[in-house]
């Protein structure tokens, strides 16, 4: 969050964020840890009807955990990098590595043999147009 305080409006704005986001759809789970600010912020968002009533906050300490190892990559990869500029370059940049990553786990269904094919894949993991 990018925020001094993870306070309710903070977490309020990180949640529509993140649910006006073109790409996602509405969540049936949300898991999060156990900031009091969370339930505010979640229950202020179903009230303006930008959240589902059916959405459940599922706040549980050590859920994230997985979340976090996938992180633990990243920030090996970005620290000897010195950081970004800027947020565009910071998003692509994590971006491609997140893919890459995901790519060399198997999370992605590959069933391409060629070069030309694996990069037409990630041109349309990215938006690119080859």
């Amino acid at each position: 969050m990018l925020s001094e305080n993870r306070d309710a409006p903070a977490a309020k704005r990180f949640f529509k964020k993140a649910l006006n986001s073109p790409h996602n759809q509405s969540p049936r789970v949300i898991t999060v840890d156990k900031n009091p600010a969370y339930p505010i912020a979640v229950q202020h968002l179903k009230d303006e009807k930008a959240m589902n009533q059916e959405t459940v906050l599922r706040q549980q300490k050590y859920l994230n955990n997985i979340i976090e190892q996938d992180h633990r990559f990243l920030k090996k990869v970005i620290k000897p990098m010195l950081g970004f500029k800027t947020f565009g370059t910071a998003e692509k940049t994590i971006a491609g590595i997140e893919v890459m990553h995901m790519i060399k786990k198997g999370q992605v269904e590959c069933h391409h043999s060629s070069v030309l094919s694996a990069v037409e894949l990630i041109n349309k993991m990215f938006g690119l147009i080859a």
